[in-house]
């Protein structure tokens, strides 16, 4: 699939891809934001002799793109900058700690202490547990802890974009998380195991302040991580290749090759987590279990400390949001109807945003607009990103059933001693595998070929991948009912150990299938996600603009209780069937929806950074 020529404008190419004329310089340790910039213009002497015109930085001798050659040379990525492996190195030891602590969870709620055990380990023939608590305690504190850290986010965003900075932030949650951990060590101590109830209110306590400090970290971490690319090259500029062809270093494409690595590291701390501590507890105990993730979440502030002087960080800007909500509201007014379709035809109109630029106002603009029309574009972008994330909760939707009904399918197949719960790492492992190999071959490969695989074409292949994985798991289910002894109530016939019925004779690895599926999903749905919130949000609200699309995982758990009635024998078939249909036409909506957003892509990345930052500060105040 290619997405044609793009016709922009010279003026407008050359405009967005030069460096800006900025007046201003950072603070120590923040982005230069203003930093002065030269520019010569070589082509326009008349003693040239290919009648191109070039824009050469004379400060750093960066060639910029002509808009002919944004349209027709070749993209590549820049080099990633050290800085940003340590915030990955950050990020990994951060979901070592998360999935480290939650995947023991629910044994340790769920289920009794074993036999002469204090600690809750149980050794390889007994299952591990400590409170006693039964199925329903155990998943209600899971659904809560899994919506609690997708909501408060919207908190930490909003405490980094307007008052710390998205630094300071990340190191308050981290300090917070730490106090969660240690909550959480607390109540797995054998003689607070002892005392059930205290040991369970000791455990919420703890779940409650961990998820407040999960949801300052996400959606700051990862803003800042490709901040410290876009602060040394915001812009695209010519990279001559050894073999002499001429090529764009797309800042755009850099950004995705973070994000990709990015979530690599991720999924290698979760996986390590994962495994790591579900042995610690069936053979040491829930206290060594909750223990060595709180050791490994140490180096997020060591490492944030001594990096200090050394990260680009942007200063918190004041009341930005309300002016983008206000802008909005003011935008809105006038085109509300009682006829639905009349008004998404009104907020879709060319000039929604346009009548709101304080040129086309003048005199009769309000007090509060102080921006210039630059942000208004900004903004605009930021909302457009943010319809888009509004799709993700249907995609989000099978995802969610790798940790849930997929985990409940193994356990009726033939596991020949593996865990049931083992076989949902394919998932991790599946991504550490991939993720290079999508980057390296597969995005080049596209682009050799002149395909250019946007951020919209990825996301609508993600929700594809993601159906597909469910009609795979229809599939499964299938033959389970079919060829199993225990008819279509294998799971509550093989928990009551009936004689007569035996799991069904599939080889548990059939899994991988419809795991991989995910894992290429994920590629697409999930790190492009993360990727489009930072290149379309203006820049004061990058936090803001994340953190809303990590609450469409919470809505999609909120969504998914709709499905608890099928999620069980004799409906798993349609609970999959279902799931598969609405990401499918999910996928489908959404490419109708966006697909004239995705031939804007080159000129949505090439908006000038508006001059108006929110409230000012000092210096001094910058380090925040």
């Amino acid at each position: 699939m290619s997405s044609g020529a793009i016709g922009l404008d010279l003026a407008e190419v050359s405009k967005a891809h030069a460096p800006q004329l900025q007046d201003v310089p950072a603070a120590p340790g923040e982005i230069n934001e203003k930093r002065e910039r030269h520019l010569s213009s070589p082509g326009d002497d008349s003693s040239g002799t290919s009648g191109r015109q070039e824009l050469v930085d004379a400060d750093d001798g960066k060639e910029y793109p002509t808009a002919e050659e944004v349209e027709t040379l070749r993209r590549v990525c820049g080099t990633i900058p050290w800085t940003s492996y340590t915030i990955a190195f950050v990020e990994l030891c951060e979901r070592f700690s998360y999935y480290g602590t939650t995947i023991v969870f629910v044994n340790f709620v769920q289920n009794p202490l074993p036999p002469g055990s204090t600690t809750g380990a149980s050794g390889p023939d007994e299952q591990s547990g400590a409170l006693d608590y039964g199925q329903r305690a155990s998943f209600g504190l899971s659904t809560f802890n899994s919506m609690w850290a997708y909501c408060m986010p919207l908190v930490g965003a909003y405490m980094a974009d307007q008052y710390w900075g998205r630094y300071k932030t990340i190191q308050i949650s981290i300090f917070i998380a730490l106090v969660g951990h240690i909550i959480l060590i607390i109540a797995t101590i054998p003689q607070v195991i002892a005392h059930p109830r205290g040991a369970i209110g000791c455990f919420c306590l703890g779940l409650i302040i961990f998820g407040v400090g999960v949801g300052g970290f996400k959606p700051n971490i990862s803003p800042l991580i490709a901040e410290q690319y876009e602060s040394q090259h915001p812009k695209q500029y010519i990279k001559v290749q050894k073999s002499g062809e001429r090529t764009i270093v797309d800042p755009t494409m850099t950004v995705s090759r973070i994000y990709m690595y990015f979530y690599l590291m991720i999924n290698v701390g979760a996986l390590a987590g994962q495994i790591g501590m579900v042995y610690a507890e069936k053979f040491h105990g829930f206290w060594l279990s909750f223990l060595l993730p709180t050791i490994m979440f140490l180096f997020c502030p060591l490492i944030m400390f001594l990096m200090r002087n050394k990260y680009a960080r942007r200063p918190p800007t004041g009341s930005v949001l309300a002016k983008a909500l206000k802008l909005w509201r003011l935008a809105t007014k006038g085109r509300w109807s009682i006829n639905p379709v009349k008004t998404v035809k009104n907020l879709r109109a060319d000039d929604f945003w346009e009548n709101v630029k304080p040129s086309h106002l003048g005199a009769n603009k309000p007090d509060w607009m102080t921006f210039d029309d630059i942000w208004v574009d900004e903004v605009r972008r930021g909302f457009k990103a943010c319809t888009v994330f509004l799709w993700y909760p249907l995609w989000w939707l099978s995802y969610n059933q790798i940790t849930t009904n997929l985990i409940s399918q193994a356990a009726t197949m033939e596991l020949n001693g593996v865990p049931n719960d083992l076989i949902t790492n394919i998932n991790p492992i599946g991504l550490v595998i991939f993720i290079p190999i999508t980057d390296r071959f597969l995005y080049p490969g596209l682009e050799r070929m002149g395909i250019r695989f946007t951020p919209l074409k990825r996301i609508a292949w993600g929700f594809g991948l993601g159906s597909a994985s469910m009609v795979a798991a229809a599939v499964i289910q299938y033959y389970i009912y079919r060829l199993g002894s225990c008819g279509e109530y294998p799971s509550e016939r093989l928990t009551e150990e009936e004689p007569t019925c035996v799991a069904a004779p599939i080889n548990v690895w059939v899994q991988t299938i419809p795991y991989l599926l995910v894992s290429f999903s994920e590629i697409f749905a999930s790190i492009t996600g993360l990727e489009y919130a930072f290149t379309k949000a203006p820049k004061n609200m990058r936090s803001v603009v994340t953190a809303i699309f990590l609450f469409t995982s919470a809505i999609s758990y909120a969504i998914g209780e709709a499905f608890v009635s099928l999620s069980t024998d004799p409906l798993l078939i349609w609970n999959y069937t279902v799931i598969a249909i609405l990401a499918f036409l999910g996928g489908c909506g959404f490419w109708l929806a966006h697909r004239g957003l995705d031939k804007q892509e080159d000129k949505l990345n090439s908006i000038p950074e508006s001059s108006f930052k929110g409230r000012r500060w000092s210096h001094e105040g910058m380090n925040a």
